[in-house]
């Protein structure tokens, strides 16, 4: 297995606690770099705007929150309600769902062995938003005790969406790239007819299910971030725990069992909390494509495939990626917004396209 730079670069002789330290040393620069670029797209997301605020407002709103602390006193009050009230949970919810969405990206690849799966590639996503557009057409209550059964509906939805592409879509032991796209190409066009006539026939409900299909963030809330929370924290505990397994899935089946790895349960239990993390994703902020692509292979050709640092790299690079792409729909054409998944798509599909002729030239299909 190819190992990221800076794991290799001891020098000859060197005892293996030198190669430890190194090793270490690297990943927690790497981390360091990540968290500083998460860091740094927050503060942006929160200050600028149809209206911006300075950074040192921005950082006096945020801290003025904190117990004891008390620095916002020369900050209007309008402009402390635009930072924590609007731009505050837009930001956060922006981060959970690129995060979530960069993370099983990368799960799914490591679970069928494929480069070009993603949630939206492989009619996830899609299946999803139909799950959650017939909970919406339904008219019954969307929530309980403050839980959403959104997030349920659509990971009904996507469950039985990849379910599906795997079943057409496996040869074997292994899923061919073509056979993957194709399979996600007739999901996601038979799902989103599905959605479309819900929608047609339930006139009441278009706006609400045309934010599910356009994704974006422009009615995020506190409430929608507590609600899309525990799903995605349970589905994120459950895949890291499994990051070095993911390695070992990297072989094939039988070398696999050879190691001691129950294969078929595995892979049922990545399956089903990576399609819960995108489930609850679309739920709150609809079909946004190519994030769980871009992160996951911008990190793989920077630092290397090992699931160990490339899950949780995807989670932080996702959130920062998401919420740039986000400042951009909601400021490039101001005061007209547009939906984020526009911006991710014309930043994906060049990519896409990159890796789909690199498989191709690599004999993967």
């Amino acid at each position: 297995m190819k190992l990221a730079e800076g794991q290799v670069a001891a020098a000859p002789g060197a005892d293996a606690a030198e190669i430890l330290r190194r090793v270490r040393a690297g990943t927690l620069k790497r981390f360091a770099i990540s968290a500083l670029a998460l860091l740094f797209a927050v503060l942006l997301g929160l200050a600028l705007g149809p209206t911006n605020v300075s950074l040192g407002d921005t950082v006096r709103v945020l801290l003025s929150h904190l117990p004891g602390v008390d620095v916002a006193e020369s900050v209007s009050v309008s402009t402390q309600n635009i930072v924590w009230e609007v731009r505050l949970p837009r930001v956060l919810l922006a981060g959970v769902v690129g995060g979530t969405l960069a993370m099983t990206g990368a799960t799914y690849q490591g679970v069928f062995r494929n480069p070009l799966a993603d949630p939206y590639l492989i009619g996830v996503a899609t299946g999803a938003a139909l799950g959650a557009t017939i909970v919406i057409t339904s008219g019954s209550s969307w929530s309980w005790n403050g839980l959403s059964a959104l997030p349920l509906a659509a990971f009904v939805g996507a469950l039985l969406s990849v379910a599906l592409v795997y079943a057409v879509a496996r040869t074997g032991g292994s899923v061919p790239t073509t056979s993957l796209i194709l399979a996600g190409v007739a999901v996601t066009s038979l799902t989103t007819a599905i959605t479309s006539y819900l929608m047609i026939k339930d006139t009441t409900s278009a706006g609400a299910i045309l934010s599910i299909i356009l994704g974006g963030f422009n009615t995020a809330t506190w409430t929608k971030l507590v609600w899309v929370l525990p799903y995605t924290v349970l589905a994120t505990v459950v895949i890291l725990a499994h990051s070095r397994i993911i390695n070992v899935l990297a072989l094939d089946g039988d070398q696999a069992r050879f190691l001691g790895v129950d294969v078929e349960r595995t892979n049922l239990l990545l399956l089903g909390a990576a399609s819960l993390a995108a489930a609850a994703a679309v739920s709150v902020a609809g079909v946004i494509g190519f994030v769980g692509l871009i992160v996951p292979h911008a990190i793989r050709l920077t630092w290397g495939p090992d699931n160990r640092m490339l899950l949780p790299l995807s989670l932080m690079w996702g959130a920062s990626f998401l919420i740039i792409a986000d400042l951009v729909a909601r400021t490039a054409d101001s005061p007209a917004e547009i939906p984020v998944g526009i911006v991710t798509a014309i930043c994906g599909v060049p990519f896409f396209l990159f890796l789909l002729r690199r498989s191709r030239m690599s004999g993967l299909w």
